[in-house]
């Protein structure tokens, strides 16, 4: 029994060397604000939101007036045959330089898809602006739930601390009692495989605090030490406000930036349309021109012209092989497709928002008989130790009934982490101030 135990020992000591390194402490509000600075998805968002900025002065910029200037100059190397005066055939070789100059302003007076491409950019930055709203309000519901996981890690091995410390205690007075004559060898047994199995809950319960501070870590890019924790005195336990679950479904449809982001799409796919039945459109735009030419007549290579020309340009589209019909077709499958994605994504989310409106209404009434719960096995360890000390009770009671309150005491503090973490989520879902929500928390915290 010995070398296990000191096997046992000998890893938990490599794991607290492990994790005594330089870090520093944080509350939920801190570790969000790092995860905005850090994370790799909320850049990208930026990025992506950027990038649609643009597309509105792009498209803008192609109703604007079109200035450019074209330069040639070029060198002619003419072979002529003609006729001389006696009749007969002369061949003549020239060569002379020409050289041509255009000034060209032109401004599109009517053009379809240009117009509905001027619309779909701001479609399209909607999108963009939605989609970082979106990640943002999930980068608030992934640092709280990873926030939380650790705190319950944490939590889980004091427990067992606790609990190992009270089984090394019975099994030291189970020892004393039967060095005096009036113990059993099974006390002593129980109490050593109960501190036997303390052992191996405490190494799993450092690598899963180990393992959550990585996963948090992760998201701040930055080394965590001290968490604050819940103070159960501060913690209110609020129903949601306002209690309807369909209220809420409501605002999640209006204010939820994942739905906002998908009805932009549906808008960009109906103006994706009018650009396309555009190409059926004719165009017109007004032309004005400053040319000047020399040397380009082969007949008078030496003359040089200056052309100013003003007027309007229409191009009508008579066939272009079904290309035009082809693009329409396959603009209305694209604006089908995103009517469905939104249309799923609104039920997915009526599922989502019942989820967490019942993760908030439950979970008051959870923690509160969890409460209650706790103060009863508080009780019944009371009990136990009074009977086994009036012989009443086995030591195994007493080891039975300390096991039922630290895992009471677990399953009272997961309850007010999901029950957080809950809210968080719910408000994220319908689109509510993620720092005042995140806030809210953090000022449930204590030392």
């Amino acid at each position: 029994m010995r070398t296990p135990r000191f096997l046992l020992a000998a890893a938990l000591a490599g794991m607290l060397g492990a994790t005594a390194t330089p870090a520093w402490s944080l509350d939920l509000m801190a570790a969000y604000q790092a995860a905005l600075a850090q994370d790799a998805r909320i850049r990208a968002a930026r990025a992506a939101r950027d990038s649609a900025i643009e597309r509105l002065p792009q498209a803008r910029a192609q109703l604007m007036p079109n200035i450019a200037i074209n330069i040639g100059r070029n060198k002619n190397d003419v072979d002529r045959t003609q006729e001389s005066v006696l009749g007969r055939e002369v061949e003549v070789n020239e060569e002379y330089f020409s050289y041509n100059q255009t000034l060209q302003l032109r401004q599109p007076l009517f053009r379809m898809p240009l117009f509905a491409g001027l619309r779909q950019a701001g479609y399209l930055v909607d999108d963009a602006e939605a989609t970082l709203e979106r990640e943002l309000q999930d980068l608030g519901a992934r640092v709280s739930g990873a926030y939380m996981e650790a705190l319950l890690a944490q939590d889980a091995l004091e427990l067992t601390l606790k609990q190992k410390a009270f089984t090394t205690t019975q099994l030291d007075a189970a020892r004393k009692s039967l060095a005096a004559g009036f113990g059993t060898r099974t006390d002593i047994d129980e109490a050593q495989a109960r501190l036997d199995m303390n052992l191996a809950d405490e190494l799993s319960a450092r690598q899963h605090v180990e393992f959550t501070r990585r996963q948090l870590e992760i998201l701040i890019d930055q080394p965590v030490d001290a968490l604050l924790k819940v103070d159960a005195k501060r913690l209110p336990l609020l129903p949601p406000e306002p209690a309807d679950v369909a209220e809420w479904i409501r605002m999640a449809e209006e204010h939820s930036p994942e739905v906002h982001a998908l009805q932009a799409r549906v808008d960009a796919a109906r103006a994706e349309i009018a650009k396309a039945r555009g190409g059926h459109y004719p165009t017109v735009d007004a032309v004005a021109q400053i040319s000047k030419s020399g040397s380009e007549n082969v007949t008078s290579p030496r003359s040089s012209y200056t052309n100013h020309m003003i007027g309007v340009q229409v191009n009508i589209p008579l066939f272009a092989g079904g290309y035009v019909n082809s693009t329409v077709r396959q603009a209305v499958a694209e604006q089908v497709r995103a009517q469905e994605n939104l249309e799923a994504t609104r039920r997915d989310l009526a599922v989502r928002v019942h989820r967490e409106h019942r993760g908030v209404t439950e979970g008051v009434l959870k923690v509160r008989a969890l409460e209650q719960a706790v103060r009863s096995a508080q009780q019944l360890v009371t009990s136990s130790k009074r009977s086994f000390e009036a012989g009443s009770r086995s030591m195994v009671d007493v080891l039975d009934a300390e096991q039922r309150l630290q895992g009471t005491l677990h399953d009272l503090a997961e309850a007010r982490y999901l029950y957080l973490v809950s809210r968080v989520r719910l408000k994220a879902l319908v689109g509510m101030d993620r720092e005042q929500s995140i806030g809210e928390v953090n000022g449930w915290l204590g030392s």
